[in-house]
């Protein structure tokens, strides 16, 4: 329903029921719910973009808000997996990068899933089984840009612009980030550095 909230921030509270903010659009405050790690920057009496997700539920709804468009892709994505709500992929962003995250499905790295608050070996294993196909297949019929003399492996790069794609990115957004990171990255690169640069380079 919103994709994002651009406006004047007023409000940042902290509490025992988490991190809140409250942006301020043509006359309308809209409350978001919000990482540790996104509030800690934010300063009340400034503009700001949020990037939204809303939650519906039987007995509310509420906005959850991000302050980087990959963040709220991933946020999205963690919890289509069954029993991972708001709460444990809030944890899980708090804990880890998104390429980190990324990396760690890919490589079906599920212990290291449980380094997050909350996330025991069960649901690190759940979240890595359901999210693997999505996030490697998902841009299976894009356009994969081809990049000579780079170095880099096919596999490596086919990995990252299918995560992209998973993310939202368009084809063109994604060839023209991959083909700016290949020329910064040894030949060596993996998934997770790819990805990191290329996040960097489509948040600008």
């Amino acid at each position: 329903m919103y994709d994002y909230i651009k406006g004047h921030l007023t409000s940042v509270t902290q509490n025992s029921k988490g991190n809140f903010i409250t942006v301020e659009a043509c006359g309308i405050g809209y409350c978001c719910e919000v990482t540790i790690n996104d509030i800690r920057p934010l300063c009340e009496g400034t503009d700001i973009k949020v990037y939204t997700v809303l939650i519906h539920r039987e007995d509310k709804m509420y906005l959850c808000g991000f302050l980087h468009k990959e963040s709220r892709d991933i946020f999205n994505i963690l919890t289509s997996v069954s029993g991972v709500g708001t709460k444990m992929a809030f944890a899980l962003l708090e804990q880890f990068e998104v390429s980190e995250l990324i990396s760690f499905v890919i490589d079906d790295n599920y212990k290291a899933l449980t380094g997050a608050k909350g996330v025991g070996p069960k649901l690190a294993q759940k979240i890595v089984l359901e999210l693997k196909d999505k996030l490697i297949n998902y841009g299976e019929n894009i356009s994969i840009p081809k990049v000579s003399g780079c170095g880099i492996s096919s596999k490596v790069m086919d990995e990252a612009s299918s995560v992209l794609a998973s993310l939202g990115y368009t084809s063109s957004e994604i060839e023209k980030a991959i083909l700016k990171v290949s020329t910064e990255l040894s030949p060596n690169a993996e998934t997770e550095d790819i990805l990191k640069k290329a996040l960097q380079t489509l948040s600008l």
